[in-house]
């Protein structure tokens, strides 16, 4: 079975002010402080205002829930120790200047790419899934673009920037877009296709190394996975386990489809970037692009369409009936877009969307 794993970005709230800041350095000097000589659980990124933990990869979504629960746990205390919290969501709902984190990489990004590395205050979910080997990884980037506008629907939860009502349910996916090598990818020939894209990046001195490669989902460096990219933070665990579960189910599909001989789907990255922004605009509140034929569709009868789609998959991962809960759950209270605009609509004020999240984003 494969496993998954799961990279969640928060931001970092000041009990007293209720206003994000740039906390990440006392808050991973509190998590060193409770932790001692052990691995720490978070690390730094792009911006002091935010933190990043990792789940070890597992192979059953229960124990990947339970780990990410702890994990979340570890880092309040640690925050609330020094007089934080956390905010599990895409974008802050309240102004703030964001502060790069003091790293010559970090640092170079903000100076290089202006005003788009200088505002870049975005949180994600990173899902990693087990692969054999890079052809393997290559073959599933090819199937899955179909259905990733569909996991950015259903993890939507950045509608505010800097105490706007942005008018979109991830607006993180569309500033995260101005990035170079953001967004949909076309279809490799191969690991040397896709190497030979990444050398051409590179090769452009337009980004800084591998890490900028910042396609939807691409092969990561550092593990043998596909890592998918395009979910927001999310508040709430449940919402992140389904994203996870959904993801490798899809990996897994994927590679069974090339096992078979099955092509891809040979859509375009034009028609994958009209996906992508429908997603990011209206969520799970309207209808989504099917680029299987470049319909649009009720967002809920996608979802339908990509659980039927990979339903052999989630069968052989023992993952059918919790996915299955996790959607229901989902449908029934609304994605973190939808909860923080019934929250504005209640009090017409960022600062109490940005409590609420945090309530939200406090394990239990």
């Amino acid at each position: 079975m494969r496993t998954v794993g799961v990279e969640e970005e928060f931001l970092l709230v000041d009990n007293e002010t209720s206003q994000v800041g740039p906390f990440a350095g006392a808050v991973l000097a509190a998590l060193r402080a409770a932790d001692g000589p052990e691995e720490p659980i978070a690390e730094t990124e792009l911006k002091q205002e935010q933190a990043e933990l990792a789940s070890a990869p597992q192979t059953d979504l229960i124990a990947l829930r339970a780990d990410l629960v702890q994990r979340r746990a570890r880092i309040e205390r640690a925050a609330a120790s020094i007089g934080l919290k956390v905010a599990a969501v895409g974008t802050s709902p309240t102004q703030v200047d964001p502060t790069t984190t003091p790293k010559q990489r970090y640092e170079t990004m903000a100076r290089e790419f202006g005003l788009v590395g200088q505002e870049q205050l975005t949180c994600g979910t990173h899902v990693h899934v087990a692969v054999s080997s890079r052809a393997e990884g290559v073959e599933a980037l090819n199937r899955i673009r179909p259905w990733l506008a569909v996991l950015t629907a259903l993890s939507s939860n950045s509608p505010f920037w800097n105490g706007e009502d942005t008018g979109y349910a991830s607006y993180r996916t569309v500033t995260w877009g101005r990035w170079p090598t953001a967004g949909p990818y076309e279809m490799f020939d191969g690991t040397a296709g896709y190497e030979r894209t990444v050398k051409q990046l590179l090769t452009s001195k337009t980004i800084l190394d591998t890490g900028m490669i910042y396609f939807d989902a691409r092969l990561s460096e550092r593990y043998p996975t596909v890592e998918i990219r395009v979910a927001d933070a999310c508040t709430s665990v449940d919402d992140a386990v389904l994203i996870a579960g959904l993801s490798r189910a899809l990996v897994d599909d994927a590679v069974s489809q090339a096992n078979a001989g099955q092509p891809p789907i040979p859509a375009s990255v034009a028609l994958l970037r009209v996906a992508a922004w429908r997603a990011a605009r209206s969520g799970m509140s309207g209808d989504l692009v099917d680029v299987r034929d470049g319909t649009a569709r009720p967002a809920w009868d996608l979802v339908d369409g990509l659980v039927n789609s990979i339903s052999p998959a989630l069968e052989r991962a023992g993952a059918f009936g919790v996915v299955e809960q996790l959607l229901n759950q989902l449908k029934a209270r609304g994605t973190g877009a939808q909860q923080q605009q019934r929250r504005w609509e209640q009090v017409r004020d960022v600062s109490a969307v940005l409590e609420d999240v945090v309530r939200r984003s406090a394990t239990r």
